[in-house]
């Protein structure tokens, strides 16, 4: 399997799976059940993509990786546009899934887009939203540089950055609906449109700080990334 293909299946899988939970089971399920959909679905891409593409499955980890010079930018690049594919695609699918019920509409329903400010989740503002972005993916960031780095216990690097996304969207759901990720972002918005599309700067530009920072922090030595 080529890296561009591994990377376009875990997007297509996290997104399917993390915003189906909230669309098609949220009742059920609730903000605890979403947030673990979301880090089971990152868990099982992680070891099966992992030894293919290094399961980045998000563009704001693939430019982190670069920051922290584990990844060439024409690398990223083709990870980039794979990831935003499968994002796409993903979203597309739990539209035609979420549509086969009868009272389901996307104005109403949705597909897990993000979002902030009055008739969103929590009605956070837009610089609380900003800031929990840019800080979740810095910390996101650093558990996945430092999971994976040389020394650290390969067989749970899964794990521990599925258990992180797991608490991410504990905190964050009611904040932002959770991005740290600017595929999964995309894909929703794209369909729904609307505020979705307008606020959607904010779920690229956070993401990519935080986890470009965090690749600093290690490229630095700040961090042991040896």
């Amino acid at each position: 399997m080529k890296k561009e293909i591994a990377e376009f299946i875990g997007t297509f899988t996290l997104v399917l799976l993390g915003c189906g939970s909230a669309v098609i089971a949220g009742g059920d399920i609730g903000l605890f059940g979403i947030s673990f959909a979301f880090g089971l679905a990152l868990i099982g891409m992680a070891y099966g993509i992992g030894p293919v593409s290094g399961c980045h499955i998000n563009p704001a980890v693939s430019l982190g990786a670069v920051a922290a010079g584990r990844m060439q930018m024409k690398d990223a690049v083709r990870y980039i546009v794979a990831q935003t594919a499968g994002a796409i695609v993903a979203a597309g699918v739990l539209l035609l899934i979420a549509s086969g019920k009868a009272d389901y509409t996307l104005v109403e329903n949705g597909l897990g887009q993000n979002g902030w400010g009055v008739g969103y989740l929590g009605e956070y503002t837009l610089i609380a939203a900003f800031v929990f972005e840019v800080v979740a993916t810095f910390l996101f960031m650093v558990v996945i540089l430092g999971a994976t780095g040389a020394g650290a216990p390969a067989q749970f690097a899964g794990l521990a950055i599925g258990l992180a996304l797991v608490v991410i969207h504990l905190v964050g759901i009611n904040v932002t609906g959770v991005s740290v990720n600017p595929a999964r972002s995309v894909g929703p918005a794209l369909f729904v449109g609307g505020t979705a599309l307008a606020q959607l700067w904010l779920f690229v530009v956070a993401p990519i700080v935080g986890a470009v920072a965090a690749g600093l922090l290690f490229k630095s030595g700040t961090l042991d990334a040896a």
